[in-house]
C-alpha cells in the first residue's frame, strides 16, 4: 500500500464537512485522507497539494478535485491562481508517506543500503549527501542537536568531517559505519532514527515550509473553518500547538484591552488526539501521531 492513512477518521471527521465547501489536502501523498474527504463531502471541491512527483499517480478521477504537484507553502499562491480566495477546512498529515519509507532508492529509511538522498520533491537540488559533505562541523553539531536532538550530536559531526576527508559518505550503511560507535546499546535504531530525522528536515527545510503553510491557513480559511494537523514529533507538534493556540509559532498569546486572546484560532480540543489500540495493531507507524484541531474565529 502507498500509505496507510492515520487516524483517518478522526481527522476528516475534525474538518466539520460543509455542503458544498471547499477544503484542502496539503500532504495528498497516497490520497488516503482526500479519498475520504471526496467521500463524504456533497458537492463543494478538494484541492490536494504534493511535491512528490510520485504522489500524481493516486490522484482520484473526480470533477471536484484538482492537485496541485508543488509544496504547501505555495497555499496561498496556488488557491489564488485557482479564483479561491477563502476556504473551509485544511488538512496536513505532515513527515514521511510510508511510500517514501519503503522505497529504498529514497534514502529515507535506516533499513536499506542506499544513497543519501531524503529529497521529498526530486527537483530539490540539495541532497543528504550534499549536507555530509559541505556542512562545518559545528553545521551538523547543530543540526544534530536541534532537530535531532541528539546528545552525541558533536562527536557525529566531528567523526562525519574526519570520515568524509579519506572517503565522501554517499550511502545510508556509510552513514551508519561512521556514527555506529556513538548508538548507545539498545537504543540503536531510535537513534539512528533520529539522525535521519534531521538530515531530512534540513534537506526538505520542513518546518520553515510548516510555519509558511500555518501562516498563510490563518489567513485563506474562512470564519469557522477548520485547521485539522497531524504531527509525527515534537518539533511539528509544537509549532501547531504554539500556532493553534496564539496565532504565532512562539506562542506568545497576545491580549487585546479587555485581556481577550487575540489568536485568530479557538482550540476544538485541547489535548492532542492519538491512535487507538486496533489502529495501532494495523499501522504502528501511528504510534507518535498526534492531531490537532482548531476553529477560525
Amino acid at each position: 500500500m502507498y500509505h496507510n492513512p492515520v487516524l483517518l477518521h478522526e481527522s476528516v471527521e475534525g474538518l466539520n464537512l460543509r455542503e458544498g465547501g471547499i477544503y484542502v489536502d496539503v500532504t495528498f501523498g497516497g490520497g488516503g485522507h482526500s479519498r475520504e474527504i471526496l467521500r463524504r463531502l456533497k458537492g463543494g471541491r478538494l484541492v490536494a497539494f504534493d511535491q512528490d512527483k510520485d504522489a500524481a499517480n493516486n490522484t482520484p478521477d473526480d470533477t471536484r478535485f484538482h492537485f496541485v504537484p508543488h509544496n504547501f507553502k505555495y497555499l496561498k499562491n496556488f488557491l489564488q491562481l485557482l479564483q479561491l480566495q477563502e476556504v473551509d477546512g485544511i488538512l496536513a498529515d505532515l513527515g514521511v508517506s510510508s511510500h517514501q519509507f519503503d522505497e529504498p532508492s529514497r534514502g529515507f529509511s535506516t533499513r536499506f543500503d542506499s544513497s543519501l538522498d531524503m529529497r521529498m520533491d526530486q527537483n530539490n537540488p540539495v541532497e543528504a549527501s550534499q549536507i555530509l559533505q559541505n556542512y562545518s562541523q559545528a553545521e551538523l553539531s547543530q543540526l544534530f542537536t536541534v532537530y535531532g536532538e541528539l546528545p552525541q550530536a558533536n562527536r557525529m559531526a566531528q567523526a562525519i568531517v574526519e570520515a568524509r576527508k579519506i572517503s565522501p559518505i554517499n550511502t545510508t550503511l556509510q552513514l551508519k559505519e561512521v556514527v555506529s560507535k556513538f548508538l548507545p546499546f539498545g537504543k540503536e535504531n531510535k537513534t539512528l532514527a533520529q539522525l535521519f530525522q534531521a538530515l531530512r528536515i534540513e534537506v526538505n527545510q520542513e518546518l520553515e515550509a510548516l510555519e509558511s503553510m500555518l501562516v498563510q491557513s490563518a489567513q485563506v480559511l474562512r470564519s469557522g473553518g477548520r485547521l485539522v494537523v497531524i504531527s509525527y514529533h515534537s518539533l511539528e507538534d509544537r509549532l501547531v500547538k504554539n500556532f493553534m493556540k496564539s496565532g504565532n509559532v512562539n506562542g506568545e498569546v497576545e491580549k487585546d484591552f479587555f485581556g481577550n486572546n487575540l489568536s485568530p484560532f479557538k482550540l476544538i480540543c485541547r489535548k492532542p488526539i492519538t491512535a487507538g489500540e486496533t489502529e495501532l495493531q494495523a499501522n504502528p507507524r501511528a504510534r507518535s501521531a498526534r492531531l490537532r484541531i482548531a476553529e477560525k474565529r
